[in-house]
């Protein structure tokens, strides 16, 4: 990794981004308190199938069937627990482990009626990019697929385990791909000719096509986003916006939206942690 220039103002990534627009305090909690919190069965499995599909284009393109795909299931899952131990806590018995696994493949499968691999030669996956804007605020993150045809144009997919949004969340979804849109071009030269979400729970897709002008506005919001966590760092002030999101939240104990009580504030605060 290159040795970046000075001043850094700070960093954002794509998800910390978005906990700070859905939830100052949970931005807060995750980022300044760096509180822990227990794995999921959902997220797990997310990690899970991103694994599987990481290590299937590892194989030659004849070569990654579903039953190839399939096969790749429990490795991963072997290698995730090596990695985690914690994760055999998840499930009380063999039964239901057995039933989150199901699911897992059905997820690989529902991949596989999206895209044929086969036609697919990926130039980065799982991969960890970042770019320092002229501002000082140094973007961050891991891309899950970045395709470059022999044109060069460039496509970057995500992978979703969930189900589609409905059009009113579209905007939301796509905050992660054109924040990943605005580090390729940055770092590339390039608009990103297609941004493309893969919903592998209801088997949708979700495309988009960003252009120049739009990025510059993207980058300024940014910007502008990073500034107000950097207001609320300097007076401690990060509020919760209670909404649906709560009820996943590992952090409702110590929340004063439900009764709770934040733990004292740093002083003097840790820098933001991606």
């Amino acid at each position: 990794m290159t040795e970046l220039p000075s001043p850094v103002i700070g960093s954002l990534s794509p998800s910390r981004a978005a906990d700070f627009k859905s939830c100052p305090l949970l931005y807060r909690f995750r980022s300044i308190d760096r509180l822990p919190e227990q794995p999921s069965p959902a997220a797990t499995r997310g990690t899970l199938v991103h694994s599987v599909l990481e290590r299937l284009f590892d194989l030659p393109a004849a070569a990654r069937t579903l039953t190839a795909a399939h096969a790749l299931l429990m490795p991963e899952w072997d290698r995730l627990r090596e990695i985690a131990p914690e994760l055999d806590l998840l499930f009380d018995d063999t039964a239901e482990l057995a039933g989150w696994l199901s699911s897992a493949s059905d997820l690989v499968e529902a991949y596989f009626a999206l895209e044929n691999p086969a036609w697919v030669e990926p130039t980065e996956r799982e991969q960890l990019v970042e770019v320092l804007l002229d501002s000082g605020l140094l973007l961050r993150g891991v891309i899950d697929r970045l395709d470059v045809a022999r044109t060069g144009e460039i496509r970057v997919v995500d992978y979703k385990t969930g189900a589609s949004p409905r059009d009113a969340f579209e905007g939301r979804a796509l905050f992660q791909l054109k924040f990943y849109a605005l580090v390729v071009w940055r770092i590339r030269g390039v608009v990103p000719r297609q941004l493309r979400l893969m919903y592998l729970g209801d088997r949708d897709t979700l495309t988009y096509s960003p252009d120049e002008l739009e990025l510059v506005r993207f980058e300024r919001n940014l910007l502008a986003l990073w500034e107000a966590i950097a207001r609320a760092t300097e007076t401690g002030d990060f509020r919760p916006n209670p909404s649906r999101l709560c009820d996943w939240c590992d952090h409702q104990a110590l929340c004063p939206a439900w009764g709770g009580t934040p733990p004292p504030f740093p002083s003097p605060p840790s820098q933001p942690a991606d």
